[in-house]
């Protein structure tokens, strides 16, 4: 799975003029699965993402998680992470997941995120997305969870 994972005061994604998740302090994460990718992958990622010391503590080092800092969590799906633009000016998105099972991968990184964190929204898969932030830093750090190799 390849993310970009960005800190931030405050997130909000809008569907149609809805707002349909929002956060205030916390991590704005823009998450796609890759072919190939598994529950495995999504586990690691996860485990990764609370654990990731990107917040400031008292001496203004980055020496907090999300976790330590009780931060919110905004899970957005972006199939255009897995952009390949090697051979062209238009990006080709075959490593992406196909949808279904982008979707499936999404869905379960979403529940597994609602049972380890306390605050966690979403955006809304598949939608024309408006996703609004107040980066905190700014801090901006891509991660990419590659499958294991059997």
């Amino acid at each position: 799975m390849i993310s970009v994972v960005q800190r931030v005061r405050e997130a909000r994604v809008e569907v149609d003029g809805q707002t349909v998740g929002a956060i205030g302090a916390g991590l704005l994460v823009l998450v796609c699965a890759e072919r190939g990718d598994t529950e495995a992958e999504a586990n690691k990622l996860l485990a990764k993402l609370l654990k990731l010391r990107i917040f400031s503590d008292d001496a203004g080092k980055m020496n907090k998680s999300v976790q330590d800092i009780g931060g919110g969590l905004l899970l957005v799906s972006q199939f255009t992470l897995a952009a390949d633009t090697t051979g062209g000016n238009r990006p080709s998105f075959t490593q992406a997941a196909a949808p279904d099972e982008g979707r499936r991968l999404y869905d379960y990184f979403v529940a597994q995120a609602r049972q380890a964190h306390p605050v966690v929204a979403t955006g809304q898969f598949a939608a024309d997305m408006q996703v609004h932030l107040v980066n905190d830093g700014p801090v901006t750090i891509p991660l990419r969870i590659a499958p294991a190799v059997a």
